[in-house]
């Protein structure tokens, strides 16, 4: 599975590139900036693309922007944004286009290389990867919206949903059957007042309303 990284910072551009190469991906290219990683996007058309959100020539958002304009250009390329700092409306902007191949995580995560590698992959296979510190920020934020209807454990739930973890992966973190899992799920999609529609389109429409809570 081939990959591009974009990161300005030489040093954690050479841990990024092992990082990947030890779970299995073949980095095919790097970049120290938005351009080039549009570059190298254009020439490699890799499987994974992983970018700092804070490149030159501004260290704002370019890197935000690159994401945007790749996902634009080459539809269905997962990309995941990497973030010194948790800047959960970053990764609203980014998640409410699509939620199919997506992440966001914070640079701290790459310590953590089973996880930082686990997360990275559940993208690439089209899934979604959300920081938990970004998810914990989000959840503050939620007092007067259908997400207060919620319970609790529902919330958490909820937040580990947007974090792209399965039933299965939820039930482990939780110390809960899948079972129970699936039940809060179902109330979840109730109190939201989502539409019956197939499973897996109604928890995407799920992150979407605990993401789009955050920008109001």
């Amino acid at each position: 599975m081939r990959a591009v990284i974009a990161e300005d910072s030489v040093l954690l551009r050479v841990g990024l590139i092992k990082v990947l190469e030890m779970g299995g991906f073949q980095v095919a290219a790097e970049a120290g900036d938005a351009e080039g990683l549009l570059a190298a996007v254009a020439e490699h058309r890799p499987e994974l693309a992983l970018i700092d959100v804070r490149m030159p020539p501004g260290f704002t958002d370019e890197g935000v922007r690159a994401a945007m304009e790749i996902r634009r250009r080459w539809p269905g390329t997962p990309v995941v944004l990497l973030s010194q700092y948790v800047e959960e409306r970053y990764a609203a902007d980014l998640l409410s286009a699509n939620t199919s191949g997506v992440g966001y995580l914070l640079k701290q995560r790459v310590a953590d290389v089973a996880d930082f590698v686990a997360a990275v992959r559940r993208v690439a296979d089209g899934g979604t990867a959300l920081d938990p510190q970004v998810v914990a920020q989000l959840l503050l934020r939620r007092d007067s919206d259908p997400l207060a209807r919620l319970t609790p454990r529902e919330r958490e739930v909820l937040g580990l949903m947007a974090e792209g973890r399965s039933n299965a992966g939820i039930a482990q973190a939780l110390v809960v059957s899948e079972s129970a899992v699936a039940k809060h799920i179902n109330n979840i999609f109730a109190k939201l007042d989502l539409p019956v529609v197939d499973a897996d389109h109604r928890r995407v429409l799920a992150v979407l309303r605990f993401l789009g809570a955050s920008r109001a």
